[in-house]
């Protein structure tokens, strides 16, 4: 973790020694790799554009950040992630290595950076959002952020338009103007138990709330399966006997826990 007051000299440094993938193409996308949601969206999101990922209620920001965490590895670009947090977001936890790991996420590839306030963490993600050797770079401001603004969005997105760099903005409270290509909220949701009551998939309750491209808003739940490394849809009050199948295994009992 660093709290450097600019991150520009590091991030010059690293483009100058990485050779980052060409920017993609208006047309491609990156998937969830969820066929349901992917036809849904046109082929997934655009990369290079910034994305909203707001907690559903009080308590759903580990949730809220595990699904940001999940897009950015599902984004094929290499390179570093960039997780850009305000100092009180860390009442909300950090991101923990071996977790990481358990979710097909190398931690080698993150750089938590923490800054005292949100005008500190929006000069920071500009600067690293500008750094085309970046991979994603993932923004959590503390509360109602009011700095964080139609501008200031609309600034961000011109930036990753121009590096190719995916933005992920961790929000919370009503969603206010925004510049952002889509606006996802996210909960925390229930998985079912795998054999012998062994911790099921992590789940999410993700609803599109807004698409730039005019794709209508929908609900779903989400299951991550860290093998595929990919989202697959997960149905509600699902079978024992579904889950036992994943696992190619006698039916086992059924059992709830919230993933958090």
């Amino acid at each position: 973790m660093s709290r450097p007051t600019s991150l520009a000299p590091a991030l010059a440094a690293m483009a100058a020694i990485a050779r980052p993938e060409p920017l993609a193409d208006a047309g491609l996308h990156f998937g969830f790799g969820c066929a349901d949601v992917d036809v849904r969206l046109g082929g997934g999101l655009v990369p290079a554009a910034l994305h909203e990922v707001f907690a559903a209620g009080e308590g759903d920001e580990p949730a809220a950040a595990g699904f940001a965490l999940l897009l950015a590895l599902r984004g094929a670009r290499p390179g570093p992630v960039i997780w850009l947090r305000e100092d009180k977001a860390r009442m909300n936890g950090r991101p923990y290595g071996l977790g990481l790991a358990d979710l097909g996420f190398d931690p080698a590839r993150l750089l938590l950076v923490q800054a005292p306030d949100t005008l500190a963490v929006l000069r920071a993600g500009a600067d690293a959002v500008a750094c085309a050797a970046v991979a994603t770079v993932i923004i959590e401001p503390w509360g109602k952020a009011t700095a964080l603004d139609l501008t200031a969005t609309r600034r961000l997105a011109l930036a990753a338009a121009r590096s190719g760099v995916t933005t992920l903005l961790l929000r919370t409270g009503d969603p206010p103007p925004s510049a952002a290509s889509s606006r996802w909220q996210v909960a925390a949701a229930t998985s079912a138990a795998l054999l012998a009551n062994a911790p099921g998939m992590p789940a999410f309750d993700v609803t599109l709330l807004r698409h730039r491209g005019g794709i209508a808003g929908f609900s779903t739940r989400l299951e991550w399966d860290r093998d595929r490394r990919a989202f697959g849809t997960a149905l509600p009050g699902v079978a024992p006997a579904v889950a036992a199948q994943r696992t190619r295994a006698p039916r086992a009992s059924p059992a709830r826990r919230r993933v958090a």
